[in-house]
């Protein structure tokens, strides 16, 4: 594969006449993130099966590397010749790294690994790209300074690059100001690694790959019914914990969208993970009028999995809103995507988060589906979307963001088509979407090449 293929400048994405095909995405993102960050401070070797080999995923293995664990990674070494992580585990100690660990552009890295350093008796850089570097760290950095943590960095420590002194940690009820299952994480990591037990509040329920991995592990927690409230007991020997992750529920989640909103499509995704805390996406879509099937439920290691049919369908407007964001959160501007091609006004609202994402997602969205002709209003918390407007080929921007970029290729596909600038950013998650597109008869043309934006 050329390096033109594997991260273009441009996808030109053309209107796809019809639409059929079965595929698989890859790893979780999140789940592969804590298999290796999890597994580090474990007693013993793990593997984790299907580990996504995004830029994000990646960052956290050479974060681990530099902090002394031992960490293999081998593209084909899992079943059917998906990707592998081998973790040898530090039992509960990590080195001392000798540079700042940077974690690229992922929040996810920056986030859960404070957790994990917050506990360690060692002092630590954690740094990252620009848009890493604008986000919001205030809300892990508060918790663990409460858990006794010495942490310093930009504007107060409110932004990265950020220094931990960790060790002797105390035990907290910590209540966030937000759903988030970064904070919740980080929160928890540090906890297990205390004497007492540590509380983690949250105003909704968010995703709970860490309390299942942590309660695999050994660690005893307890939560409430409806998972807004969790306690890990600390001092607990941390066994590693062989993981195999499901293809990702948000990368499942544009071709769900796509199949949905195209006038003669028919898609099949295979073993995406179908965790509670993240399948809001698919309530909404079905809210919409969605035609989505679920088939061969399971649970394999822990987590459940299931095979997704999407097709065609009539559309309506929703509006969004309330516990079901945090359980959607990356794929809420496919929402607005899809409400472009719904009959009557889709409304997204409590979603100040995404304006704190790799973008500003709620302007971002904005402006671009402006450009290609939809009627949209910008609210603080969201967006205004009307359905039914005549769309228009146009030249879209990215800011680098990945989720932006594939989201707009999805309306490209169903639409008049669209030219992605800077496409190649959707390696964070997604390695080789652009190419994918193709085996469901969607058409797109890679470049490196500019396109003129006029």
């Amino acid at each position: 594969m050329s390096a033109t293929l594997a991260s273009p400048d441009i996808a030109r994405v053309g209107k796809a006449p019809r639409l059929r095909g079965t595929l698989e995405v890859p790893g979780d993102k999140s789940i592969s993130h804590r298999g290796a960050l999890m597994n580090a401070i474990a007693h013993g070797t793990a593997t984790i099966d299907n580990y996504l080999p995004g830029a994000d995923c990646l960052s956290t293995l050479e974060c681990l590397r530099a902090l002394g664990v031992e960490v293999t990674f081998d593209p084909t070494g899992a079943p059917g010749g998906k990707p592998r992580v081998t973790v040898v585990g530090r039992g509960g100690q990590l080195a001392e790294a000798i540079r700042p660990l940077d974690c690229g552009n992922s929040g996810t890295t920056m986030r859960l690994l404070a957790g994990l350093l917050a506990g360690q008796p060692i002092f630590s850089v954690m740094t990252g790209d620009a848009s890493l570097s604008s986000r919001p760290m205030a809300r892990v950095v508060d918790p663990l300074r409460q858990m006794g943590a010495r942490i310093s960095g930009r504007q107060g420590g409110r932004l990265a690059p950020i220094a931990i002194e960790g060790g002797n940690l105390t035990a907290i009820d910590y209540q966030s100001p937000v759903a988030s299952a970064q904070v919740k994480s980080c929160v928890l990591l540090a906890g297990v690694q205390t004497e007492g037990i540590t509380i983690a509040r949250s105003p909704a329920a968010s995703r709970d790959h860490t309390e299942r991995l942590l309660t695999a592990q050994g660690a005893k927690l307890e939560t409430n019914d409806d998972g807004t409230v969790v306690a890990v007991h600390g001092g607990a020997r941390l066994q590693a914990v062989d993981v195999i992750v499901p293809g990702d529920t948000s990368s499942a989640a544009y071709w769900l969208a796509l199949a949905c909103i195209h006038p003669d499509a028919e898609i099949t995704v295979q073993n995406v993970g179908m965790n509670p805390g993240r399948t809001g996406f698919v309530e909404i879509l079905r809210e919409m009028g969605g035609n989505v099937e679920v088939r061969n439920e399971r649970v394999v290691a822990g987590e459940p999995f299931a095979d997704l049919v999407a097709r065609s369908s009539r559309l309506k407007g929703v509006k969004v809103g309330g516990t079901v964001v945090p359980r959607a959160i990356d794929e809420l501007p496919l929402v607005a995507i899809v409400g472009l091609f719904a009959d009557g006004l889709t409304e997204i609202r409590d979603a100040a988060e995404l304006r704190v994402k790799e973008s500003d997602r709620i302007a971002s969205l904005g402006r671009e589906i402006s450009r290609l002709g939809g009627q949209v209003e910008e609210l603080p918390d969201g967006l205004r979307v009307l359905g039914g407007a005549s769309l228009e080929s146009a030249a879209c921007e990215t800011l680098g963001d990945h989720r932006l970029a594939m989201s707009l290729a999805v309306a490209g596909l169903a639409g008049v088509g669209v030219d992605v600038i800077d496409a190649g950013c959707a390696v964070v998650s997604y390695p080789g979407f652009w190419q994918q597109i193709r085996s469901v008869g969607g058409t797109v043309a890679l470049s490196d090449e500019g396109v003129d934006r006029a």
